[in-house]
């Protein structure tokens, strides 16, 4: 049985695909592109339409996400504008250094082996700070308004060495964060320049250069990526669409499965403790990277069944953290209605 041309089995897969990368993409600001492309292509979707409909379901996704973020004071307009300036020019920068590569027949090597480090790096890194963190703060929580006073015990000190110079002009980011524009602009620069190089949306580095470099409350950096994201993935999907690479019966699906999925993983950073989104951050960096490593190895030596392998294990481990992101809101939810409960007996 078919509804728009595609098998219900089909669909029902996309709706649920749809609803989990939903969660990731409302929780940490990334995961459309790492997920949805390799997914369609593995389907045997051509390149074109699983990239043009991956860019069509980001843009949808970020939008709904970006939303909720802001209904929880979660955005910061005046910082995600000031990155959309840096990130569009280290992308074109990005492009131009993988135009030469490819010229020296060096292009796959040299990204498939600087995701694997980056990916690896940036998730230890991640984690060991969360771990290393944990149980400082019993707040239990981690809801910031975008401009309510941020703690400034909670400023990574990476991010508190690098706010020490002040270089005019200065501005206030999100939390109060006194910042100068130009490291702004220089965050936002080299992130676009991995973008550019990697040819990904770069969620996974710019969420946690806000918070490390910039020193913005999480929840923050994650609803200003997001709306970052909707103005880049708006404008790859529209370039796409002009050259039939958008699948609508493909994107539907999927968008239904994440408008409900989006807003729970939005609403959960602001219940969810900060360290715990940094854990789950994390681990979800580590896993793409083992399983982007197993998919260059499957390449260099020719073996189909490592790149299959590979893209089971980015979904297992989306699968996990996803699951992990829900399992943790329920029971903060909970803890916090027992203690209300308790309080008012």
């Amino acid at each position: 049985m078919e509804l728009f041309g595609i098998a219900l089995m089909t669909l029902a897969l996309f709706v649920s695909f749809g609803f989990m990368v939903g969660v990731l993409f409302g929780f940490f600001g990334m995961g459309g592109s790492f997920l949805v492309t390799p997914a369609l292509l593995v389907m045997g979707y051509p390149a074109r339409v699983a990239v043009g409909s991956g860019m069509a379901f980001v843009f949808g996704t970020a939008t709904i996400a970006t939303l909720k973020h802001r209904d929880l004071g979660q955005v910061d307009y005046k910082l995600g504008g000031l990155m959309i300036v840096g990130t569009t020019s280290g992308i074109e920068v990005g492009s131009r250094v993988v135009y030469y590569l490819e010229e020296l027949g060096l292009a796959s090597s040299a990204i498939g082996v600087t995701y694997v480090v980056l990916l690896g790096s940036v998730g230890l890194f991640v984690t060991r700070n969360a771990l290393v963190n944990d149980g400082g703060d019993d707040s239990g929580g981690s809801h910031h308004e975008s401009d309510e006073e941020f703690d400034p015990d909670a400023i990574p000190p990476l991010a508190k060495r690098i706010q020490s110079y002040r270089i005019p002009p200065m501005m206030t980011v999100g939390g109060g964060i006194r910042v100068s524009l130009w490291l702004i602009l220089a965050v936002a620069f080299a992130t676009g320049l991995l973008s550019g190089f990697l040819g990904v949306g770069g969620g996974f580095v710019k969420m946690p250069a806000m918070v490390y470099l910039i020193g913005v409350p999480v929840p923050v950096a994650v609803g200003t990526d997001l709306f970052e994201i909707v103005f880049s993935g708006g404008f790859g999907a529209f370039t796409y669409g002009l050259n039939g690479g958008v699948d609508l019966s493909i994107v539907a699906p999927l968008l239904a499965g994440s408008a409900l999925g989006a807003r729970i993983g939005s609403a959960a950073t602001g219940i969810v403790d900060e360290d715990d989104i940094k854990i789950y951050f994390g681990l979800m960096l580590v896993g793409g990277s083992i399983a982007v490593a197993f998919r260059q190895a499957g390449d260099y030596l020719g073996m189909d069944v490592l790149n299959t392998l590979s893209f089971a294990l980015i979904l297992l481990s989306a699968f996990m953290v996803s699951g992990a992101v829900i399992y943790s809101t329920i029971t903060t939810m909970r803890k916090r209605s027992n203690a209300a409960a308790t309080s008012a007996e």
